[in-house]
């Protein structure tokens, strides 16, 4: 899940996707059973690129399906005292994205000019990052690209503006299982990895190919196998 700040860049994918990506616009990549893409610079944008990258973890249902893309131009947007919500995925305060979702979750950006009274759900977990400025969430302050975690349990949270910003806020039910992450690869196994790895070193097709003049990146076998 990609959502700029500042700044526009070009999504290519091995599906054939050539996205051109600005700020209040989302791209949402699935990657399913494999996928590869390349973000590039436009050509003809000259400036700062400021954003963030979220990884969705799959549940099992879904995550050796095909993989996918979508892009959203048009978020809903909610209007409160101190502060403009934009929901990028999932649902918050009944406003509801039209991005897909595999599991029961939440991104919305917070554009914050005042203290803030945040409703939360309580089997969710959920994370603040800071993008711009700083905020005192739950006594802790934040600033840009620190993480504020919130376990279960909590049915709303207070967030006070030290100064004007801007941050993420992130939720979902928690995951039973055990995610695994390493390079480019999430997954539930270390098997599962060495098989991603394998088919991707030795590019036999199940990443696809991206039409883009970038280099192609390897990377030497995990860990593990060097042991």
């Amino acid at each position: 899940m990609t959502w700029l700040v500042n700044g526009e860049a070009i999504h290519r994918d091995s599906l054939g996707t050539e996205q051109l990506i600005a700020p209040g616009q989302l791209n949402l990549m699935t990657a399913g059973l494999g996928v590869s893409h390349s973000e590039e610079a436009t050509g003809q944008y000259e400036g700062a690129l400021q954003g963030i990258q979220m990884w969705i973890a799959q549940p099992d249902v879904t995550r050796q399906l095909a993989p996918a893309f979508e892009h959203h131009h048009d978020l809903p947007r909610i209007e409160m005292s101190g502060a403009d919500v934009t929901v990028l995925i999932g649902e918050w305060m009944g406003v509801q994205s039209a991005a897909r979702h595999d599991t029961e979750l939440v991104g919305a950006e917070l554009e914050l000019r005042g203290p803030l009274l945040v409703p939360l759900r309580r089997d969710f977990e959920y994370c603040v990052i800071v993008l711009e400025g700083s905020l005192l969430v739950d006594g802790d302050v934040l600033e840009p690209g620190e993480l504020g975690y919130l376990n279960p349990g909590y049915e709303e949270i207070a967030i006070d503006v030290v100064e004007e910003s801007r941050a993420m806020l992130l939720g979902g039910v928690p995951f039973e299982s055990e995610i695994l992450m390493w390079w480019n690869f999430v997954a539930r196994s270390r098997s599962e990895i060495d098989e991603a790895f394998r088919a991707w070193h030795e590019d036999e097709g199940r990443f696809g190919t991206v039409a883009s003049s970038l280099t192609r990146i390897d990377t030497p076998a995990p860990f593990w196998q060097l042991e």
